[in-house]
């Protein structure tokens, strides 16, 4: 009966009749509401988002990158004063000495039967050249030994000889840096010729005992005296006097050689 009255009202276009008897069978299910999942169905599980911790950085490895990169600076520092400097000053004494010698050119001659007269340089300036033939060295030479000054010259100790003159011609030059030209100075031998070139004539003395073979405090000034260890005696002779740093890093060490003049050729 209750078929029959459900597929009449169908006929008739009402809505279906819910069967009796079994609530919610014949309720209408929306497509929505098919797909959607219970209320107690949970969906697919997702992990949180974690986020990495930071790494530290260790106290050691600050301390290595710190002490390479002092390393690395005064190794460059120390290229540089050894290298650098001497391709800079080798340059700039080439250059001095070109100088010299085209101002000696230009300069009135002196009569050939006049004794050379050398004149006190002023501090500071360049005024004479070395040479020492067996080292193949060729350098300024200036009034004055400060540190700077050695920096671009040979220097002459003011309160010594003048080349050529009766006493004690006396300098001093670097051994390592800036130039060097005493970098060999330790390796001359007896009668080794050092010519010192003024304006007036050219000085030529010969080695009478190489700075290999003495060694004195830098506060040592017997080696400047007239007469070297012997500060009463009147000097008789033109000497020289060489000093330079025995040692390749900084000490109170100093090498020293002494020479003889044993020719005058005036310019």
């Amino acid at each position: 009966m209750a078929r029959m009255e459900a597929k009449r009202a169908a006929d008739d276009g009402d809505e279906p009749a819910v069967a009796p008897g079994r609530a919610g069978l014949g309720e209408p299910v929306s497509p929505s509401r098919a797909v959607e999942p219970e209320s107690g169905q949970a969906g697919p599980e997702q992990e949180p988002d974690v986020a990495e911790p930071r790494r530290r950085v260790s106290p050691l490895a600050v301390v290595g990158l710190v002490l390479l990169a002092a390393t690395l600076t005064v190794t460059g520092f120390m290229a540089w004063q050894v290298y650098g400097t001497k391709w800079l000053a080798r340059a700039a004494a080439a250059e001095s000495v070109a100088q010299l010698r085209d101002q000696w050119t230009a300069a009135t001659p002196t009569a050939p039967d006049e004794p050379p007269a050398e004149v006190v340089p002023a501090a500071g300036e360049v005024a004479w050249i070395l040479r020492i033939p067996s080292r193949d060295l060729e350098w300024p030479i200036a009034a004055g030994v400060d540190d700077d000054l050695l920096t671009s010259a040979i220097g002459w100790y003011p309160s010594t000889a003048l080349p050529g003159q009766v006493g004690n011609f006396a300098l001093a030059g670097l051994r390592l840096t800036h130039g060097a030209p005493f970098a060999d100075l330790l390796s001359l031998e007896v009668d080794d010729e050092v010519i010192i070139e003024t304006p007036l004539a050219s000085y030529t003395y010969r080695v009478t005992l190489p700075p290999s073979e003495l060694t004195v405090h830098r506060d040592d000034s017997w080696v400047l005296e007239p007469v070297p260890g012997k500060p009463d005696l009147a000097p008789t002779e033109a000497l020289l006097t060489l000093t330079t740093h025995e040692d390749l890093i900084d000490t109170p060490d100093r090498s020293v050689g002494f020479g003889v003049l044993e020719n005058t050729e005036p310019t």
